[in-house]
C-alpha cells in the first residue's frame, strides 16, 4: 500500500531548514530575522506579579516575577539585572523570571523604581 505524502502548505509551512536552521511558522523567516513575534509584547493586563514559590523545587525558594510588559529580549536583560541586584542566580522561563532565594520585597521595590506597576501576589 503506497501513502500519499502530505504537501508542505497542509503541514503549516517549513519549519527546519539545513541552510537557514529553524524557521518561525508564522512568517517564514528564519528564527534570527523573524518580526512577527519578537517585537510582541505578552499578554496580560501589565501588572507586574512577583511571588515567592517553594513548591515542586525540592524545598528550595524561589521568587518569580510574572506579567512584566516586555518584549523577549528586554525581558532577558531585565532578569539579567534583578539576578544582579539580588546577587543570585536565576532564569527566564516562558516569560516568568525565577530569581533563587526569598527576595519579594527587594524586587518589588526595584519593579517600582524602574517604572513598572509592580504587587505581591500570593501569601
Amino acid at each position: 500500500m503506497v501513502k500519499k505524502a502530505a504537501s508542505l502548505s497542509a503541514l503549516g509551512g517549513l519549519v527546519y531548514s539545513t541552510d537557514g536552521g529553524r524557521h518561525c511558522p508564522d512568517c517564514g523567516q528564519p528564527m534570527d530575522a523573524c518580526t512577527c513575534s519578537r517585537n510582541a509584547l505578552p499578554a496580560g493586563d501589565g501588572i507586574a506579579r512577583v511571588r515567592r514559590e517553594t513548591k515542586g523545587r525540592g524545598g528550595k525558594t524561589v521568587t518569580t516575577v510574572s506579567g512584566v510588559p516586555l518584549p523577549e529580549s528586554e525581558l532577558k536583560a531585565l532578569a539579567s539585572d534583578l539576578k544582579r541586584r539580588c546577587g543570585t542566580g536565576g532564569a527566564l522561563k516562558d516569560g516568568v523570571i525565577e530569581i533563587q532565594g526569598e527576595h519579594v520585597e527587594l524586587l518589588l521595590a526595584e519593579l517600582v523604581k524602574r517604572g513598572f506597576t509592580a504587587r505581591k501576589s500570593g501569601g
